[in-house]
């Protein structure tokens, strides 16, 4: 086996552009949404403080679960399900840095 290949891997990783973006990104799906309680304004401070998310990360918000009732949701992105469901429970979805 040549010596290259028995040799340990270790050095230098890059980043690649998305990944490092994955990694500022946390990702809440509606089912956790029901963990804040009586809160009628989701913002990502509310998130953190609730334990959902740490603090100062971007926030996007998946469709898994249901939502039963009208919440104001303020995240950096909403997965199209995710909108459509928080509009049809009649709350609605803000986009947050939007222009």
């Amino acid at each position: 086996m040549p010596l290259q290949r028995r040799l340990p891997k270790r050095g230098f990783r890059r980043l690649v552009a998305n990944e490092a973006r994955r990694r500022q990104t946390a990702v809440v799906n509606l089912a956790k949404l029901a963990r804040l309680g009586e809160v009628s304004e989701v913002t990502p401070q509310a998130l953190a403080e609730a334990g959902l998310i740490a603090a100062g990360r971007r926030v996007k918000i998946l469709g898994e679960g249901e939502i039963q009732r009208a919440l104001k949701v303020n995240a950096h992105a909403f997965s199209r399900v995710a909108r459509e469901k928080i509009i049809a429970a009649g709350g609605s979805a803000v986009v947050i840095g939007a222009n």
